[in-house]
């Protein structure tokens, strides 16, 4: 099999620096990696906590989305696309695109079709009960970190894990979502994809419960392209470096290899 690269893709709340276990475990495995930032999110995270770039209000899916078809498509050879949370959506509209040899969707936020659960819905509350949102730059508390993220660890690890990681986002990809059902933006058109496609779920998540990623895998289902989703018990939406991310990467992995010639 040829070792392709595999590039990251990280959500909300999150930069690069959310993969670092991943990429050292992938490389470890022979693969070669990228974790791009979103535009105006490729600084330390103590950085983007201090001074947010102001441009990032004005950050939302299309233009996301856009950065990384342009990274993706300079590589000679598709490569393989891992995204969490909103990185799971953009890795699904990617594959839509012809972006990619396969991917793999963990906790996505929702593609269209996918309606919220009411925990998602209590997860993005902050930010689309704001006015004005889509033209902020948001900081996530504490709280609605530890009730999002990380419920199910002891509350000094939640402290330490939101120290390190937790970075400020723009509220536009949020306030799209409310309009999915009216737009194509978020419509992953499963018709077209041709790339295989993993979506993994947290049973434990309360950000995107394992119910909207079994809906989205029910509708990337009609492509006739491989389609197969995997459930961890006990995974909240920290399921890529909670305790026994290995599993989760080695599986993800394992699957790869499997359908990538």
């Amino acid at each position: 099999m040829i070792k392709r690269t595999v590039v990251l893709l990280h959500g909300a709340w999150m930069n690069p620096e959310s993969w670092d276990g991943w990429a050292t475990r992938l490389r470890a495995r022979g693969y070669d990696v990228l974790a791009p930032a979103w535009p105006y999110d490729d600084r330390p995270a103590a950085e983007l906590r201090a001074t947010p770039a102001p441009e990032l209000a004005n950050v939302g899916v299309g233009e996301i989305v856009a950065h990384y078809e342009a990274v993706i498509r300079a590589f000679p050879e598709p490569p393989i696309l891992i995204g969490h949370s909103f990185g799971g959506l953009y890795t699904q509209l990617l594959l839509a695109r012809g972006c990619g040899a396969c991917g793999v969707a963990i906790d996505p936020a929702p593609i269209k079709g996918v309606l919220p659960a009411f925990d998602a819905i209590r997860a993005a509350f902050p930010v689309v009960s704001t006015w004005g949102a889509a033209k902020k730059v948001f900081h996530l508390s504490f709280e609605d970190f530890s009730w999002g993220w990380v419920h199910l660890l002891p509350e000094a690890e939640q402290r330490a894990v939101y120290e390190r990681y937790v970075v400020p986002t723009p509220g536009r990809p949020y306030m799209e979502g409310l309009a999915a059902p009216f737009t194509s933006l978020f419509d992953a058109c499963p018709e077209k994809r041709t790339a295989p496609l993993l979506l993994v779920a947290g049973e434990a998540d309360r950000t995107v419960p394992a119910s909207m990623v079994r809906a989205a895998h029910a509708i990337q289902s009609r492509s006739a392209a491989k389609t197969e989703l995997r459930a961890f018990p006990g995974r909240t939406h920290w399921i890529c470096a909670q305790d026994g991310w290995e599993e989760v990467c080695d599986t993800a992995m394992d699957w790869v290899e499997g359908v990538v010639a």
